[in-house]
């Protein structure tokens, strides 16, 4: 029994040697990946990619992730779209042709490719698999490591039969160093690559570079086949000590004081603050040499950039370029963000005094209109006086550190109001005095992007402030110029100054709300002008103006929406009146108010004729004041009492030109009024057998309740001179007034930067009309509409706001690259020649485009600009008076050239070696081989591409 129970606690352990292991899954997997790219098999012939069709060209990648145990490997596929060709039936039956990559080794076609993947340009293939390790793993550094992942690769490579070449990616990163191999028929690529810090002394020609690939090919064929050789030399050119600054020097005596690009008021700034093109980099290019053909050596070197065939320019922009309308317009935008009010900016408190001036209640502004009005004299104002007594009549202190200077706010203020210089009284001044903004009138632009009209006051504020902002002490500078802005408008209120600068007419809608708050408060000053006119036309004896006329061709079928504030029944305000008549017998009362004769229209019942009478404007409306009115109307509810109130606060107006036209009709009917008021709610008849025409109100006229009939019956006979007042512009610019000094400036600038945006557009379609840049207009056209749509929004994205002002940005950066190159290369608008034409095309190439060719090399016209270009900065660089070769009276111009060369020492010279050698015997079969070589100055690079016959291994 003890035996068997031991026989059944023995544990028999069983090992599976059939499961895949970890290595196996890897290689497994990248099979699959290879098959699902269909990259297996036998690829298909493919026509030499065309010349520049690597630049030209498009680019695609597929990428995917696989796991070496928990070690992640991103795999991606570089190939270059190529149209489908057809196979014919020897290239589908060839079995044995080289991959296409082979075939790649070769082809000259696109040596040198600018902003290319580095595996292209080093290699020349349009078409590979890339396996790196993945974004949060440690690159893979060890040699064993290294040696598994490549067998790997070459294992997956043979199992599948897949031709493209794939490369690993190991080491660091940033050196970029790969390794892989390409498999097809009976043939095999190695890509190998050495990277070194230094460079050997012996490896920085060409005759130490062939050297290298003679031994790695190992050819022992006697003589060995030519060598194709491809050279290309890069010069970098860094000083732009010969050319113009791109800014005109500061004025030190200016109101800016020396600043760079202070312009005065009303004009936006443009341009760069420095030079935005960094380097000019030169490629000068010898292809298709051949061994022996150029000697290049420690001793000598036969390559010399102005004989060289072919020239390659591209260059380098300074990112993040300094330009001053776009610091003009991001330092305004960010006062956005700023959400202390005007008087903690100030640093100050108000005292009771000012507060009892600024912030009492707007009721008691009524006061005025109950006292009787004395006739108001002004006298002849100069520009000081005007300027300066603003500030004493309303000041009560000063501060002991203004932020603006006396010159600068004065300067400011006669810039916002023009008509201070010029001398006059409050009655012959007018807001639209100069000709400038009839002449904008026109233009619509502004209301696309709901700004204020160009050359109006709100339009000349923003340019104002934001000019302040950016040269005259930033954000304490803005709060200081809108308090005085402010107390200037506080000022021709009460003195019944029109503002300059506004168009007439009540507020538009269209336009930012800062502009129709202006509107408004000018609007109160014409109303408070006008009563103040008849108390003195009353005074002398005189008939007092109209206020407005209600035309009889106008049809009004709904009562006139008014102000819902101007209608309330403890209002006491009253126009002047001359006499109380009674309304007790309504037909013998003696007419009032009346205007003129409608027509040959005639009473109903009296038979008199019918007058239009003076009747009142109705009240102007702001935008906040209708969205107020809205949200008060909406509140009164759905209910009956709520309606009939509604319908009360809607006929204020309706009920002001029933009173004047009973007072300027006695013996009116209702009729008659309709028939002048809303005509096509009388419907006329006509009687034949009568003989006459007889009519009657419209069916909506008689609905039992109908307000028009309970306005009719309350209205008295009185006219408008003597109603109550439908628009109370005391009230009214109180309010106005109020709410324009309460703003913060974070508020201010939301409002005024639609007017900024306006001009930063013009000031870039006036600079891109001079360059004629058609890209960036038509970037340009885009960017209007996108502002339009960002701007009509009630509260606009702050975000959005940023980024398309750093689009303006990049336009102005590249205004200022296109002048900057036409300025280097001497290209002037009034040249119409041949030569102009083929630079003008060269510099906008060269804007566009990576690299652009240079026509005739060196001996071209752009090419002896260049070659110009660099004499100036080598002989600025090596005879500077610091020379201790120069003596002081030398002459730079003297100088021979073998003293001051023409070029500097190459930056980094590329170079491309190619032969077509049986490997690794003599007898194998002759196989594509590449070896790619860059020297910088503080880097060496050999990229190799090495071919061998595996059928000889």
């Amino acid at each position: 029994m003890a035996a068997d129970d031991d026989t059944e606690t023995e544990v028999f352990e069983i090992t599976d040697f059939t499961t895949a292991s970890e290595w196996e899954r890897f290689v497994s997997r990248l099979e699959e990946v290879l098959n699902d790219w269909k990259l297996i098999g036998n690829a298909p012939r493919k026509t030499p990619p065309a010349k520049g069709e690597f630049t030209s060209g498009v680019w695609n990648e597929k990428t995917e992730e696989i796991n070496f145990a928990d070690f992640k490997f991103c795999i991606t596929h570089h190939f270059l779209e190529q149209e489908a060709e057809s196979e014919s039936r020897e290239t589908q039956k060839d079995e044995d042709a080289f991959p296409v990559a082979m075939q790649d080794l070769l082809c000259m076609n696109n040596d040198f490719p600018p902003r290319a993947h580095c595996l292209v340009r080093w290699f020349g293939l349009r078409s590979f698999v890339v396996v790196s390790p993945g974004a949060n793993c440690e690159a893979v550094i060890s040699e064993s490591k290294c040696n598994l992942l490549l067998s790997s690769v070459s294992i997956a490579l043979q199992n599948s039969g897949c031709q493209a070449p794939v490369l690993m990616q190991v080491q660091q990163k940033w050196r970029r160093l790969f390794t892989g191999e390409c498999q097809g028929p009976g043939v095999r690529v190695d890509f190998e690559m050495v990277h070194l810090h230094k460079v050997p002394t012996h490896y920085k020609n060409l005759s130490g570079l062939l050297d290298i690939f003679k031994n790695k090919i190992g050819c022992t064929l006697s003589p060995l086949p030519p060598i194709n050789i491809s050279i290309r030399f890069t010069y970098i050119l860094q000083d732009w000590q010969q050319c113009t600054w791109p800014q005109q020097p500061p004025d030190f005596d200016g109101l800016f004081g020396g600043e760079v690009g202070g312009v005065e008021f009303g004009k936006v700034p443009f341009g760069a603050c420095a030079e935005p093109i960094s380097e000019l980099h030169l490629a000068a290019t010898w292809p298709h040499l051949t061994e022996g053909i150029i000697v290049d050596n420690d001793v000598y070197s036969e390559l010399d950039p102005l004989q060289a065939p072919h020239w390659s320019v591209r260059i380098r922009t300074v990112d993040n370029a300094q330009c001053l309308l776009g610091d003009f317009l991001m330092e305004f935008f960010r006062l956005t963000l700023c959400s202390e009010s005007l008087d903690e900016i100030l640093g100050r408190s108000l005292t009771e005094e000012e507060g009892g001036r600024d912030h009492a209640d707007i009721s008691s502004a009524l006061q005025k209109l109950t006292q009787p009005s004395a006739s108001v004299h002004i006298s002849k104002l100069s520009v000081s006086h005007m300027v300066h007594s603003a500030r004493r009549h309303m000041r009560r202190r000063r501060y002991e550190e203004s932020p603006l200077s006396n010159q600068s706010l004065n300067t400011a203020l006669l810039f916002l109001f023009p008509d201070a210089a010029v001398e006059k009284t409050p009655e012959k001044s007018s807001p639209h005095s100069d000709e400038s903004q009839e002449r904008d009138a026109d233009s619509t632009e502004y209301l696309h992007l709901k700004a204020a009209p160009l050359d109006s006051l709100t339009h000349r504020l923003a340019l104002c402030l934001a000019s302040v902002n950016h040269s005259q002490g930033g954000l304490r500078a803005v709060a200081h110029l809108w308090q005085e802005f402010v107390l200037e408008l506080r000022y021709r209120w009460e003195n019944n100054y029109l503002i300059h600068g506004l168009p007439s007419g009540p507020p538009d809608l269209r336009c930012c709300l800062l502009h129709q708050k202006l509107q408004m408060l000018n609007c109160c000053i014409e109303r408070k002008r006008s009563r103040d006119e008849a108390h003195r036309g009353q005074s002398s004896g005189g008939t007092p103006p109209s206020t407005s006329v209600k035309k009889a061709e106008t049809d009004k079928d709904a009562a006139p929406t008014t102000s819902w504030e101007s209608w309330s029944d403890s209002e006491d305000e009253f126009y002047e009146c001359v006499s109380d008549l009674s309304e007790s017998n309504n037909s013998e009362r003696k007419p009032e108010g009346r205007l003129k004769q409608h027509r040959d229209m005639r009473l109903l019942h009296t038979h008199q004729p019918l007058y239009i009478p003076v009747t009142q404007e109705p009240s102007p409306l702001t935008e906040d004041m209708l969205e107020q009115q809205s949200e008060v109307l909406s509140k009164l509810g759905t209910s009956a009492e709520g309606a009939h109130l509604r319908a009360r606060m809607q006929s204020a107006c309706l009920l002001s030109d029933m009173e004047a036209f009973k007072a300027a009709n006695p013996g009116c009917v209702l009729e008659d009024f309709v028939r002048w008021y809303s005509p096509r709610d009388y419907i006329s008849e006509e009687h034949p057998d009568e003989g006459e025409v007889r009519g009657g109100l419209s069916a909506r006229m008689r609905i039992p309740g109908n307000m028009w009939l309970e306005a009719w019956d309350s209205a008295k006979a009185t006219p408008a001179r003597r109603q109550r007042r439908l628009f109370d512009d005391t009230t009214e610019a109180e309010k106005v007034l109020h709410h324009l000094s309460l703003l913060k400036p974070s508020e201010l600038v939301l409002q005024l930067l639609p007017s900024l945006i306006l001009s930063a557009l013009g000031k870039l379609r006036e600079e891109e009309a001079s360059e004629d840049l058609p890209s960036v207009k038509t970037a340009l056209d885009q960017a209007s509409v996108q502002a339009g749509r960002l701007l009509h929004q009630s509260k606009p994205d702050l975000q959005q706001l940023e980024e398309f002002l750093l689009n303006l940005m990049s336009l102005e950066t590249s205004i200022t690259r296109a002048r900057s190159l036409k300025a280097k290369f001497g290209v002037s608008p009034q040249s119409e020649s041949e030569h102009h034409e083929q630079l003008l095309q060269f510099v906008s190439a060269l804007l566009e485009e990576p690299e652009v060719e240079v026509t005739g090399a060196g001996q071209g016209p752009a090419g002896s600009i260049i070659h110009q270009l660099f004499i100036s900065a080598q002989r600025a660089a090596l005879l500077s008076p610091l020379d201790p070769e120069a003596g002081p009276g030398s002459d730079p111009d003297s100088r021979s050239s073998e003293q001051v060369p023409d070029f500097p020492p190459p930056t980094g010279r590329e170079m491309i070696l190619r032969t077509c050698v049986p490997s690794p015997a003599c007898y194998s079969r002759a196989l594509p081989q590449r070896m790619f070589c860059v020297i910088l100055k503080d880097e060496f690079r050999l990229a190799a591409a090495l071919s061998h016959d595996t059928a000889f291994f």
